[in-house]
C-alpha cells in the first residue's frame, strides 16, 4: 500500500471523534436529500394514481370544441374491439345548487360540481365506486352519492336523508329535482370527488337537456404501457372529428410540473445543506494540521515532496467523502425501504407511491463525494507550506 494512505488513515483515526462528525455530516445531508425526494415524488406519484384510478384512466377522451355528440355505443364499441381495451365509460359534468332543510334551518349551496357516470360501466373502468365509505354507489335515477366535503358542507347530511337539486340546463331554465342520498363519498388527500356530488349520466342529461351528449370518455387498458399506441389508433380512425386523447401522464402534466417546481426548490436547499459537510471536512482537516504539525515536518524532513503532503490530505478527503457517501446512501435507501414497506401516507390520509430513484441517489451520492474532496483542497495546500524546521520547532 502506497505510504501515503497508510499516512492518510493513521492521521484520520487519531481523530475519530472529527472523522465521525464529518462522516454523518455527509451522511445525514444525503438523507435529507433522499427524505426530500421521497416525499415529493412519492406524494406527486400517489395523486396521479389516484387520479387516474378515480378520473382520467389510462386514456381520457375529450371534444376540443365542446361536448362529444357521438353515440356512447360508437365510441365504447371502438374501443373494447381492442383487445388491449379492458372498457371505457362515458361521464359528464354540470353544477348545481342545493338545499336542504336540517332541524328547521335551510342550508344552501351554490354552484357544487356534479358529475353523470353509468352506474354499470363505471365500475369496471375506474375505482370511484370504491371511494363510498358509507352506503352505495349510484344504482338508481334519483339516487345520489354525495363527497363527504359536500356533505360536511350540509350539515353532515347521512344516507337516506334527501336533497333538493337545482340545476340549469341549455336554455337556461332552472330544474328542480329531488335526490335521495344513496351514499357517502371519501378519498385520501381529497384525490377523489370529494367535493362533488354523483349521480346516473342519464339522470343528468335529461336534467341539463342534453340527452345524446358527453362530457369525456375514460378508458382503461389491460397496460398503460399501450396508451400512446391506443391513443394514436383511435385519432386516426376518428380523424375528422375534434377529438382529444389524452394520457394519464398529459392528464397530469400541469401537476407534474409544479411538483417538479417544488421539488428542485427542497432539493436546492437539501444541498445547501449539504455544503455545511463541507465545512466540517475543513475543519477536521485543519485540526489534523494543528496537531500533526511536529509529524508533517519530519515528514518533510525526511524528503516527502510538497505533492506528497498535498496527496495526503486529499486522500483524507477522498475517505471522508468514500464513507460519508456510502453511509448517506445507505441511510437513504433504508428510509425509502421504510416508507415502501409501511405504506408512508401524507398527512395521515394519501399513501405514497413510492420508487426507488437509484439515479436521483447516486446523484446525490456523487455531489457529496466530490464535495468532500474539492473541501480538502484547502487544508492540503495549507498543510504544504508548513516549514520542516519551522513545524517540528513549533510544536
Amino acid at each position: 500500500m502506497d505510504y501515503r494512505i497508510t499516512v492518510a488513515k493513521k492521521m484520520l483515526l487519531s481523530k475519530k471523534g472529527s472523522l465521525l462528525g464529518a462522516v454523518l455530516a455527509i451522511g445525514v445531508g444525503i438523507l435529507v436529500i433522499s427524505i426530500i425526494t421521497v416525499i415529493f415524488l412519492g406524494l406527486q406519484n400517489a395523486i396521479i394514481r389516484d387520479l387516474k384510478i378515480y378520473q382520467f384512466g389510462d386514456l381520457m377522451v375529450t371534444d376540443e370544441t365542446g361536448l362529444i355528440d357521438k353515440s356512447d355505443q360508437l365510441i365504447i364499441g371502438w374501443f373494447e374491439s381492442n383487445s388491449r381495451v379492458i372498457g371505457a365509460t362515458p361521464r359528464l359534468t354540470s353544477s348545481t345548487d342545493i338545499e336542504i332543510r336540517k332541524d328547521g334551518e335551510l342550508i344552501e349551496l351554490f354552484g357544487v360540481p356534479i358529475i353523470g357516470v353509468d352506474p354499470l360501466r363505471d365500475p369496471t373502468v375506474s375505482e370511484l365506486h370504491k371511494t363510498v365509505a358509507e352506503g352505495e354507489f349510484v344504482n338508481s335515477r334519483n339516487s345520489i352519492v354525495v363527497g363527504s366535503v359536500v356533505a360536511e358542507d350540509l350539515g353532515g347530511i347521512q344516507v337516506g336523508e334527501t336533497l333538493k337539486l337545482i340545476i340549469t340546463n341549455r336554455v337556461d331554465e332552472e330544474q328542480t329535482e329531488f335526490f335521495v342520498v344513496n351514499g357517502i363519498s371519501k378519498t385520501p388527500g381529497g384525490t377523489g370527488l370529494d367535493s362533488n356530488l354523483i349521480m346516473p349520466i342519464d339522470t343528468l342529461r335529461d336534467l341539463i337537456d342534453r340527452p345524446e351528449e358527453t362530457g369525456n370518455f375514460i378508458v382503461k387498458l389491460t397496460d398503460p404501457d399501450y396508451s400512446q399506441e391506443i391513443k394514436e389508433l383511435f385519432l386516426l380512425s376518428f380523424s375528422n372529428d375534434d377529438f382529444e386523447v389524452k394520457t394519464t401522464q398529459e392528464a397530469g402534466r400541469d401537476i407534474i410540473r409544479n411538483f417538479s417546481s417544488a421539488l428542485g426548490m427542497f432539493t436546492l436547499i437539501g444541498y445547501v445543506g449539504l455544503m455545511s459537510s463541507a465545512f466540517a471536512i475543513i475543519t477536521i482537516q485543519m485540526m489534523l494540521i494543528s496537531s500533526k504539525t511536529r509529524d508533517i515536518g519530519i515528514l518533510r524532513s525526511i524528503g516527502t515532496r510538497r505533492k506528497d503532503v498535498l496527496i495526503i490530505f486529499i486522500i483524507q478527503g477522498l475517505i471522508i467523502g468514500l464513507i460519508g457517501a456510502s453511509v448517506g446512501t445507505a441511510f437513504g435507501l433504508a428510509f425509502t425501504t421504510y416508507a415502501k414497506v409501511t405504506n408512508m401516507s401524507f398527512a395521515g390520509s394519501l399513501e405514497l407511491e413510492v420508487e426507488y430513484d437509484f439515479a436521483s441517489t447516486f446523484s446525490t451520492a456523487l455531489t457529496a463525494f466530490t464535495l468532500a474532496v474539492f473541501a480538502s483542497i484547502y487544508p492540503a495546500y495549507k498543510a504544504t507550506k508548513l516549514q520542516p524546521l519551522e513545524a517540528m520547532r513549533g510544536v
